[in-house]
């Protein structure tokens, strides 16, 4: 209201009333406790349709760890587009960082109370795969990442105990040779994001191991993957997403101790071969994954750093056989 608004309301002898301008907080009536990578995290919300998402991505997970639980308050709102939100962008100012896709659907991450703020509309929630991988899926590991794992974009396999980190840039075959290795009866761990246990002095990684992606064409190697429908994931990246429990043949576990590190190469096609790779460019590839305070960079540098202890690799291939068979001379022979 104008000032001469308020003048002629007061000489009218109205009341005014400003109790709207009070910021209340949204009811969210619903609760569950979840254990994403076995740490606890409490979610609530006001939707019953998210409550079911986040049961559908969390509720196999049991509790591992008694870390203090990060909370997840997931706010549903009527309408919005019914077309799938742009690919978010990223926005880190500590203690918060932003995860915006556009005005009406965002998530706030107040690292220093370990809370999230999810904010997606009905229409949002009709693209389950882009609300739940790119919102929910990642509400609360933020949080671990600050204190409890270091993050690591790569996969994990393992073979007789020994663990086995794939590394390189997303499209470098991170999941089909870790799904090939599985298949070829090696324990799957992770395809793509490995989270390395903080403290200590062990190179224990923990993964999601419920579930594999691929491109689409990985479906060209893989028969069984053949008529399963395509995720659209991110803007060029769709997906072929399968539970792993729908993959009878696959040996899986959670996590797994590393003792090799290789990073791959398939575009070297002059010769099949397994050579020592630098571990400065290592240490690097890895420190660019992780985000905080100069005190939890300084953990998750510790971390990494103990994780190179082990001997790193580049392994130069085209051929999916000969490379689960050059693997397993490595963990067998340890060269």
């Amino acid at each position: 209201m104008t000032v001469k608004e308020i003048e002629a309301a007061c000489d009218a002898g109205q009341v005014l009333d400003f109790s709207t301008h009070v910021a209340g907080e949204v009811k969210l009536p619903l609760h569950a406790m979840f254990y994403p990578l076995g740490f606890p995290m409490s979610f609530h919300t006001n939707s019953a349709e998210a409550l079911e998402l986040a049961a559908e991505l969390f509720g196999i997970h049991k509790q591992e760890y008694d870390t203090l639980p990060v909370r997840v308050d997931m706010y549903v709102t009527e309408g919005g587009s019914s077309e799938c939100p742009p690919a978010p962008e990223h926005r880190f100012i500590w203690p918060m960082r932003l995860t915006f896709a556009d005005p009406d659907n965002f998530m706030i991450y107040d690292m220093d109370n370990r809370r999230t703020h999810i904010y997606v509309t009905s229409g949002a929630m009709g693209h389950k795969p882009f609300v739940g991988s790119l919102f929910l899926g990642a509400s609360s590991i933020s949080h671990n990442c600050i204190s409890d794992v270091t993050p690591v974009h790569s996969a994990c396999v393992a073979l007789d105990g020994h663990g086995v980190l794939l590394c390189g840039d997303s499209g470098a075959g991170k999941s089909t040779l870790s799904y090939a290795c599985a298949r070829a009866g090696w324990t799957f761990v992770t395809d793509d994001a490995s989270y390395l246990l903080n403290g200590g002095t062990d190179r224990v990684v923990l993964g999601n191991h419920n579930q594999v992606r691929f491109r689409p064409h990985a479906a060209e190697l893989f028969p069984e993957l053949q008529g399963r429908g395509i995720t659209p994931r991110l803007v060029g990246k769709p997906s072929i997403e399968v539970p792993t429990s729908m993959l009878p043949h696959m040996k899986c576990c959670r996590m797994a101790r590393v003792d090799f590190i290789v990073f791959l190469n398939r575009q070297h096609t002059e010769q099949h071969e397994l050579v020592p790779y630098r571990k400065d460019v290592a240490r690097y590839s890895m420190q660019q994954t992780i985000f905080g305070t100069p005190q939890s960079l300084a953990i998750g540098h510790r971390a990494i750093e103990r994780l190179l202890k082990v001997d790193v690799f580049e392994l130069r291939y085209t051929n999916l056989d000969w490379a689960i068979e050059r693997l397993r001379k490595l963990v067998q022979e340890g060269q």
